[in-house]
């Protein structure tokens, strides 16, 4: 592979969270019957006119603040014109030459430790659009139909430069810019239902030689799949090259089924589409004062608090990134401190992003319903930092809130009697009983075996049922043992 370098753009289609279609007034709801939400427009019946949804509008606009990007104080809507049986019009409604939104960029933190590093990748453009339907083809006894719920609904394509070198990060990007199109509430991010679908353009080339000819895998809808066919997609592509042929470029599709890509069709260029201003539409013109309206409701965004939780709490990049993974995150994480307390933001972004991501994980559950609250955590959490109970005893007591056993750790901790053990007095008394009983890990510790001590803490701590202070067992231990 460092014979080869790799090259990634992605195209996404993001739908908007908008009530209604982006020209008409149809509804957008997820899952109702067939054809029962495409009105007069969407149908291209004759004699309609589109009316553009100015919430759709805002939708672009914050986004475009969000990346950095420049919205366009003027933009166009072209005609983008092709054939299929899901598009009722012969053309779909888009933007060309003149974009609502151009450049901006995302910055992903990659990797951990020493293996760090940050990818820019710059965005080239944004731009509304409408979907087209859905031709369905099961259950039709061997004929297709055709469900146009979904013609007319509102997205942002957005389309990235070639700036990705591998899978892992085509992957950072979606994910981060999931996260980017959930947190300023522009798209619910539903990747089931069609809310966020990516397009992934890959090529392959000798490092420091021109751009390959690119491939495209169309209508990836769950990550894993994203990072599956642009692997596959990588392997093969190499092999043919290798082979002598010659990469035609294509959109092709992905099969979960057999890890494979299958082309689809050769590719089209923008000429194909004949793409011309729509005559029904008058430009887009966005004045400066509905930018500044959009930019003042903008709330405080992933870098932003990325850096913050660095600068203020103290926390590492690879923390900071990992909280900002998703604005309830964030916020779970920020209400568990302002109980905790910021010199705990530590401890409170471990339990945050390890126990509790992993039970949540282990249930299915998002963290907005998970059964411990913010309150609860933070409370548990202000325990282990004055020494109520050690960080054992916290697992229990998590649990226990899980399990809704108490209202909070301090109901629990008392009723349970897990205060942690803390008079030096009583530790010494354990530490001299578990001495005088094991002699032989005594002799064998003072042989130089460190797995001997080890034993004795554990007996120690079985003897104070866990609830001694960890450290002054291994502080009166080691200096009892070294006297």
């Amino acid at each position: 592979m460092n014979q080869w370098e790799v090259v990634i753009g992605i195209e996404t289609h993001a739908q908007l969270a908008t009530a209604s279609k982006i020209f008409s007034g149809a509804s957008t709801a997820f899952g109702a019957e067939p054809n029962t939400q495409a009105c007069a427009v969407d149908l291209a019946l004759p004699g309609v006119l589109p009316v553009l949804n100015r919430k759709a509008v805002d939708c672009a606009i914050r986004f475009g603040l969000a990346i950095g990007g420049e919205v366009a104080r003027r933009s166009v809507f072209a005609r983008k014109n092709y054939f299929y049986p899901d598009l009722p019009k012969g053309y779909q409604i888009s933007q060309f030459e003149l974009p609502v939104v151009v450049g901006g960029s995302l910055t992903l933190p990659l990797g951990s430790g020493d293996q760090a590093y940050e990818r820019v990748v710059r965005l080239t453009r944004a731009h509304l659009e409408e979907d087209a339907g859905k031709s369905l083809h099961e259950d039709f006894h061997g004929k297709s139909g055709i469900d146009l719920n979904r013609a007319g609904t509102p997205l942002l394509e957005i389309v990235s430069e070639p700036d990705m070198r591998s899978s892992d990060e085509a992957v950072a990007y979606a994910r981060a810019l999931h996260a980017l199109v959930r947190w300023i509430g522009i798209c619910d991010g539903n990747m089931q239902e069609g809310s966020f679908r990516c397009d992934a353009n890959v090529s392959v080339r000798r490092p420091g030689q021109p751009f390959g000819t690119r491939r495209e895998i169309k209508n990836l809808n769950s990550f894993r799949f994203l990072k599956e066919a642009i692997d596959y997609e990588i392997q093969w592509q190499i092999s043919e090259i290798e082979e002598g042929r010659r990469i035609q470029q294509a959109t092709v599709l992905f099969d979960p089924g057999t890890g494979e890509t299958r082309m689809m069709r050769s590719k089209e260029d923008a000429h194909d589409y004949r793409y011309f201003p729509d005559p029904d539409l008058l430009p887009l013109v966005i004045a400066d004062d509905w930018v500044a309206r959009v930019r003042d409701e903008l709330p405080e965004l992933p870098a932003q608090k990325r850096a913050r939780f660095i600068g203020e709490l103290g926390l590492s990049a690879y923390d900071a990134g990992s909280l900002t993974a998703s604005q309830e995150m964030a916020d779970y994480f920020e209400s568990t401190v302002a109980v905790a307390g910021k010199v705990s933001a530590k401890p409170c972004a471990n339990w945050v992003t390890v126990d509790l991501a992993a039970r949540l994980n282990k249930e299915g559950l998002e963290i907005a319903g998970s059964p411990v609250s913010p309150q609860q955590l933070g409370g548990l959490i202000r325990r282990i930092a004055d020494s109520t109970v050690s960080n054992n005893i916290a697992k229990k007591v998590f649990e226990a809130l899980w399990n809704g056993e108490g209202a909070n750790a301090d109901e629990i901790i008392d009723r349970q009697g897990l205060q942690q053990i803390t008079d030096t007095g009583a530790i010494e008394a354990l530490v001299d009983e578990v001495l005088a009983a094991n002699a032989a890990n005594v002799a064998e510790f003072r042989a130089g075996k460190e797995k001997a001590f080890n034993a004795l803490v554990g007996q120690v701590m079985k003897a104070a049922r866990g609830k001694a202070n960890p450290q002054q067992v291994n502080d009166l231990l080691r200096r009892k043992l070294a006297g």
